[in-house]
């Protein structure tokens, strides 16, 4: 990418997206291009069409998607597989016709299946049945890096797909029905430590393992692999570490000061045993993250306090 070049980062108001934004900024990338969601429905074929030729994009970030944790995906199925299906078909169709030099497609950690053996490689995809929580949304993901690798096959379009794993960061989503885990437990004990409860409830036993991921190093992954990597196979991004759902509860409760206990309420699911990504590919290039876990969580506390989420 030129400092000049038009970059369309869709879902730009988002976690992702907002990161992605700042990252390019930060290096002197300004000609870049976004919408919001009441000025564009990335659902809405004709005006997805509108834009692309009215703006003619050279590089796009699709970082745009109806996201949630396990509660919102198990819910609303009919509407993640939907909505999901139509901004990305919507986005890399009309960049393919507007001619676009290159676009990632920003995909999840859940595509994997649910049995994968860990750390989770690339090529474990299609290998196995997916977790049944979040399968509307893993097979709208799979079905976006399908279509980038066809019409990467049929028409030589430079589109790449990469893979997060569970991220969090600034402008993360804290409403407990359909945020993700760590989200959900900062908000959880700050509001149990104000209120003066003696006690946390966890969903499930503790025991699976998840990656996490901020934000700022996904961004600056995504920005390093768009101007370094052009090849069909899709990337993982993560740290290639991992932590149960207890020690991360642990880790939260400390870091907010909750003196309380924790209650781990198992009847309600695990989802995945464990999810870890196989970062070999990613390091491969040369990019490694930079924030560690427990400093990540200890900068968004502070943000989530300094600006408590509506």
């Amino acid at each position: 990418m030129n400092k000049d070049s038009k970059i369309y980062v869709a879902g730009h108001r988002g976690m992702v997206g907002s990161a992605i934004v700042r990252n390019l900024q930060a290096k002197g990338f300004e000609n870049i291009v976004y919408r919001t969601s009441k000025e564009l429905d990335l659902r809405d074929t004709v005006a997805v069409k509108a834009f692309f030729e009215a703006e003619k994009p050279d590089y796009v970030f699709l970082a745009a998607a109806k996201v949630g944790g396990i509660v919102a995906n198990n819910t609303y199925r009919g509407e993640f597989i939907y909505e999901n299906l139509m901004i990305q078909n919507n986005v890399i169709h009309q960049a393919h016709l507007a001619g676009v030099e290159k676009l990632m497609f920003l995909g999840s950690s859940c595509i994997y299946p649910k049995f994968a053996e860990q750390p989770m490689r690339e090529d474990a995809l299609l290998t196995g049945i997916l977790e049944p929580t979040n399968e509307p949304y893993a097979i709208a993901k799979i079905a976006g890096i399908k279509m980038c690798e066809a019409y990467r096959s049929q028409y030589g379009s430079n589109f790449i797909s990469v893979m997060p794993t569970n991220l969090y960061g600034p402008n993360d989503n804290y409403d407990l029905q359909n945020s993700h885990v760590l989200p959900a437990l900062i908000r959880k004990f700050h509001e149990a430590k104000v209120e003066g409860k003696d006690s946390v409830e966890i969903w499930g036993t503790g025991s699976p393992k998840r990656e996490f991921l901020h934000a700022d190093d996904l961004a600056e992954a995504c920005v390093y692999l768009m101007e370094n990597y052009n090849e069909e196979s899709l990337v993982n991004i993560g740290t290639g570490e991992d932590i149960s759902i207890k020690d991360l509860a642990l880790l939260v409760k400390d870091t907010v000061g909750f003196e309380g206990e924790l209650k781990f309420d198992t009847s309600k699911p695990d989802g995945t045993p464990r999810k870890l990504m196989d970062v070999s590919k990613l390091h491969s290039t040369g990019f490694r993250h930079k924030i560690t876990l427990a400093d990540g969580i200890a900068e968004v506390y502070k943000d989530f306090v300094e600006h408590p989420p509506v």
